[in-house]
């Protein structure tokens, strides 16, 4: 009988919106390709470390405090399921907001004195691969056509990719549900000349995209990240938050498009009742919304997509199934 070899790994998001952690174990073949991706623990815990970003160019006091704090918790969840908290076993990535802050050195000092292991504040073209990574790992296997357009929707930025098994084009613009909620001050709801002037803001940030992104070559659209999972859920008319319903699902772009437009319209109170909605999501989502909406309306619009997927599947999946080869000492 063939000896699997396994590695238990962690990988750690560190988003403008949340934090979240995954921890898995991953068996690899007899070639040392990692074969499969096994949950052992997820968390998600919304921090708002881009809280103000956009304005200020920092890290606020209180918002850099709910970060370390959480972290902390992390190392507890390491040590409670054996992970060794070396490089090899654990990969800490801060995202869109780590980027922009003159002041992200002090998280990388927090998180390096909790954990013992240094944080990497990753580039947009790498949150672009790893994002492609974990998203699209089983639509191969499921028959989905590619070239797959993997769309990874943030707090800070939002990061589109073609592919279909590899990267093939990639680009990260700065809009996010956290970044353009404050950058335009909505209200409750949003008046027309904030969506207005939000919407336009998605479009030149699509030009952008699109000028290095070949949005027209897409076969099938694929959104991650809790913005597009709380959309899909709204669309699903689910009674609670349902990872399962909602991973794989594949819905119409006007079903889409509609939830958009109704999370859109909602005021907070009638937002934060909804049963899958976090709270943490209930002043965002509308932001979100708009940006994904958009992004599914050009998308169908230049490349003839009919129908959208959404996976739970992400940043997480992708740094965990990158570090697992270091992680087992499998060959790069």
């Amino acid at each position: 009988m063939e000896e699997t070899r396994t590695a238990r790994v962690a990988a750690i998001d560190c988003g403008t919106n949340s934090l979240r952690l995954l921890v898995a174990d991953v068996s690899f073949d007899a070639s040392g390709a990692p074969r499969s991706l096994a949950d052992v623990v997820r968390t998600m815990e919304v921090v708002r470390l881009g809280q103000g970003v956009d304005s200020t160019g920092e890290f606020a006091a209180e918002a850099l405090e709910r970060t370390l704090a959480e972290t902390a918790r992390v190392r507890d969840l390491l040590v409670e399921h054996g992970v060794p908290r070396d490089a090899d076993h654990v990969r800490f990535v801060a995202t869109s907001a780590s980027r922009d802050a003159r002041n992200a050195h002090l998280l990388v000092d927090g998180v390096r004195q909790l954990l013992g292991v240094a944080p990497e504040v990753i580039t947009g073209a790498e949150e672009a691969s790893l994002s492609f990574l974990g998203a699209t790992g089983e639509l191969t296997g499921a028959g989905v056509a590619g070239p797959h357009l993997v769309c990874d929707l943030g707090g800070g930025s939002t990061e589109l990719v073609l592919g279909e098994r590899d990267v093939q084009a990639a680009r990260s613009v700065d809009v996010g549900c956290v970044r353009l909620h404050e950058r335009h001050a909505l209200s409750d709801p949003p008046t027309p000349a904030q969506v207005e002037a939000l919407v336009a803001d998605v479009h030149s940030a699509l030009g952008v995209a699109a000028a290095a992104v070949p949005l027209e070559e897409a076969r099938s659209l694929v959104g991650v990240a809790g913005t597009v999972t709380t959309v899909t859920a709204h669309a699903l008319g689910l009674p609670t938050y349902d990872s399962a319903r909602i991973h794989g699902s594949v819905l119409p772009v006007a079903d889409v498009v509609a939830a958009c437009d109704d999370l859109v319209a909602m005021p907070r109170e009638q937002r934060a009742a909804l049963p899958y909605m976090h709270p943490g999501r209930v002043d965002v989502i509308g932001a979100g919304a708009l940006v994904w909406r958009e992004v599914v309306r050009r998308v169908a619009a230049c490349a003839g997509v009919a129908e959208v997927r959404t996976s739970e599947h992400d940043i997480l999946d992708g740094t965990a199934l990158a570090l697992a080869r270091r992680a087992a000492g499998a060959p790069a």
